[in-house]
Parts: structure tokens; C-alpha cells; sequence
């Protein structure tokens, strides 16, 4: 292996940018390079999945970390390491709250940290909280869509059936009284990175936010209230996270 690349994600300081999109999916990677100019898949290595394009002259780097906080942390200390600074993860989530229904755009300014990676990084009274000018970024892309959105904390949690099916775990009380707590505190969507982004993100002096696109959601569905069907279609979503990175770069162009 050349040594300048780096481990996981295979690349190195010549493959860099100041700003990446990371999905979790590899398979979506291919999708939201299409909406850059001249995309060109440069790396694809477990998880990691490496599309560079260009935005408004700019180029833009976009990364699957695939599934949890482990990887994702990974994918972005090394993605720092060769010049990123700042990123927009986009995401699929469950809603929790009762106003918050498939085909949502979700935007959160910070995250419970339900997850194990960011505790190695600092202690849990540490919050986790997304870079007020990306999240600001991606509220006024989402707003300037017309797209249905909400914004808020969401839930990153590390077991995805510890939330759908609860009851089959040893510690199934603990996991359903917690989840009542995030929801009467407010918290909108569950998903399983964005703690982690945000934490590392703070650690390492770096920009972070995070969108995500709500599939379903179980809390409405199990008190038989109407919403529209499953969906998987992510666009408004991409399109809110590429719309803000247009924000965010013509804004540091302005600052210098």
C-alpha cells in the first residue's frame, strides 16, 4: 500500500478538498455526484466509497461511510487529514415526533450521543452540537426549496434494532424509557452518526451539520394516526445539502 494514502478510505493529499458530502450508502454516492460537475468516482474500499466532482468551481469530495459512528468517524478524521474541513453528512431517519412524516427534510443543529465512538473522544457531558453556519446553510437551502423541513435535535444511536424491536433485548426497559425521554424532550428522528461527526467535528476544529431525509415513522404508525407510505427517494435531501455547500462556498469566498 503507498504509504501517503490513508488507511481506510484509500486516499491521499492529492485527492483532497475543502469540502465533502458524506452519505451513509455507498450506492448513493454515484447519485449525489451527479449533481456536481465533472464527477468522477477516485476510490472505493470497504465502506468507503469516493466520488470528487466540482461546485461552483470548487472542488467537492463525496463519501459513503456506510452504517454507525465507528466508520463514520474514521471516514472524517481521515478526510481531515488530507484537507477537508468542512462537511454535510446526508442521511435517512425515523421520525419520533407526531408532525414529522415521511418525505421530511430533517436538519440537525445537535444530536444525542447514543452511540459508543464518541465517548472515546470526550466524556458524555460534552455535547454534540452541528457548526451553526452549515446548519444555517442548510435551513435556508431547505427554505429557498420549499421543502417541508424541521430543525432540531435527533437521536444517533448504535443498535438499529435496539429501536425496532426493543422487547428482544436483555436491557429492553432501559432502551424504551430512554426513548420515551428523547421524545418528550423534543427529539425529532432517530439515525445512527451524526453524534460522532458532531463531536469529532469539535475535537478537530471542523465544520459539521447534518440533513437527512425521513423514511418513516414507527411513533405515528403504532398509534394508527394516517402518514404517506415508506419512502426511500433521498433527493430532497441531496438537493438541500448541495444547495448549502453553494452557500457555504460563495460565503468563504466572501471572508476570505
Amino acid at each position: 500500500m503507498d504509504d501517503s494514502l490513508q488507511y481506510h478510505i484509500m486516499l491521499g493529499k492529492k485527492d483532497g478538498a475543502k469540502y465533502a458530502i458524506l452519505p451513509g450508502d455507498p450506492g448513493r454516492t454515484q447519485l449525489i455526484a451527479s449533481f456536481l460537475d465533472n464527477p468522477e468516482e477516485i476510490a472505493f474500499n470497504r465502506e468507503f466509497r469516493t466520488f470528487a466532482g466540482y461546485l461552483d468551481g470548487e472542488k467537492v469530495l463525496v463519501v459513503s461511510t456506510g452504517i454507525g459512528a465507528p466508520s463514520a468517524a474514521i471516514c472524517m478524521e481521515e478526510l481531515a487529514k488530507i484537507g477537508v474541513d468542512t462537511f454535510i453528512r446526508v442521511g435517512t431517519c425515523g421520525g419520533m415526533q407526531d408532525d414529522v412524516l415521511p418525505g421530511d427534510v430533517i436538519i440537525a443543529n445537535g444530536a444525542i450521543r447514543m452511540d459508543g465512538t464518541s465517548k472515546e473522544y470526550m466524556p458524555v457531558e460534552y455535547p454534540a452540537v452541528a457548526d451553526l453556519f452549515v446548519t444555517k446553510a442548510l435551513a435556508d437551502a431547505a427554505k429557498e426549496l420549499d421543502y417541508r423541513n424541521h430543525i432540531g435535535i435527533v437521536q444517533a444511536k448504535d443498535s438499529f434494532y435496539g429501536q425496532h424491536a426493543p422487547d428482544s433485548m436483555g436491557c429492553s426497559q432501559e432502551l424504551k424509557s430512554k426513548w420515551s425521554a428523547w421524545i418528550k424532550g423534543g427529539c425529532l428522528a432517530s439515525e445512527m452518526e451524526s453524534s460522532a461527526l458532531f463531536v469529532v467535528a469539535g475535537v478537530r476544529r471542523l465544520r459539521a451539520g447534518a440533513v437527512f431525509h425521513c423514511v418513516w415513522n414507527q411513533e405515528i404508525a403504532g398509534k394508527g394516526m394516517p402518514q404517506e407510505g415508506r419512502t426511500d427517494d433521498t433527493t430532497k435531501a441531496i438537493k438541500t445539502a448541495v444547495l448549502a455547500l453553494r452557500k457555504l462556498i460563495k460565503e468563504d469566498r466572501e471572508n476570505g
